[in-house]
C-alpha cells in the first residue's frame, strides 16, 4: 500500500461529471445542507447536526485527521456549477493486510442521479491502479439498500453479516453487512469492460 500516494497532498479525482477534492470553510453552507438532514444518516453512524459553527470546526477535524493519516474525505462536487453535493472517505488504513475501508454519503436533492455510483468508481480506480490497495470495503446496515446498489454495481460482493456487533452513533448496537472488492475482481471487470467493447454483444 502506497500511503504517500493519499498523504502527500490530497489527491484530486475527476471524471465528467463530478469532482472529489478537499473540503474547505467556504463550502460551509453545502456541508450544512448535507450534515442537517436526518433523512441523509437513517442508516449511518453518524448523528446530523443543525449547528454552523459546530460544522465550521468539524471541517477543521477532516484537515485534522488527514495530518493524523487515520482518515480522508473527500467532497464529492458536481463539474457543472462545482457545488458540494456529498462526502466520500476511507479510513481504517489497515497495511498488514493492504485494505481499507470507505463510506459516502450524499445531500437529499442529489439522490438517484449515479452520483455516488462514480464517486465510488473513482475511489476504487484511484486505490487499486495508484495506491496499490489489494482489498477495499464498505460496511452498510442491512437497510440500506441504496448504498448497496452503489456498491454491487461497483463490483462488490456481500461477504456476510455481522449481527449485533458495532456500535454505531445515534442507533445503538446495530447489524452491518459487509461488502467487499478485491483487486483480482476489479482487473477480471476491467477485462470484461475491454472485451465487450471489442467485441459487443
Amino acid at each position: 500500500m502506497n500511503l504517500e500516494t493519499v498523504f502527500n497532498g490530497l489527491p484530486i479525482l475527476k471524471s465528467d461529471y463530478i469532482t472529489l477534492k478537499k473540503v474547505e470553510e467556504n463550502h460551509l453552507e453545502d456541508v450544512f445542507e448535507i450534515y442537517s438532514n436526518d433523512r441523509v444518516f437513517e442508516f449511518c453512524g453518524i448523528i446530523p447536526k443543525h449547528n454552523k459553527d459546530t460544522l465550521k470546526k468539524m471541517i477543521g477535524h477532516f484537515e485534522r485527521d488527514y495530518h493524523k493519516k487515520t482518515r480522508v474525505k473527500w467532497g464529492i462536487f458536481t463539474n457543472e456549477n462545482e457545488k458540494l453535493v456529498g462526502i466520500i472517505e476511507a479510513l481504517d488504513f489497515n497495511q498488514k493486510v493492504n485494505m481499507v475501508t470507505i463510506g459516502y454519503f450524499l445531500a437529499e436533492s442529489y439522490w438517484g442521479k449515479g452520483i455516488a455510483t462514480q464517486s465510488v468508481q473513482l475511489l476504487v480506480e484511484f486505490f487499486f491502479k495508484e495506491v496499490n490497495v489489494n482489498r477495499i470495503q464498505a460496511e452498510v446496515m442491512p437497510l440500506n439498500m441504496n448504498s448497496k446498489k452503489v456498491l454491487i454495481k461497483n463490483g462488490f460482493m456481500k461477504e456476510g453479516t455481522l449481527r449485533q456487533a458495532t456500535l454505531w452513533s445515534g442507533k445503538g448496537i446495530v447489524d452491518l453487512e459487509i461488502y467487499g472488492l478485491l483487486k483480482e475482481d476489479f482487473d477480471k471487470l476491467q477485462d470484461k469492460v475491454v472485451l465487450d467493447l471489442i467485441y459487443p454483444g
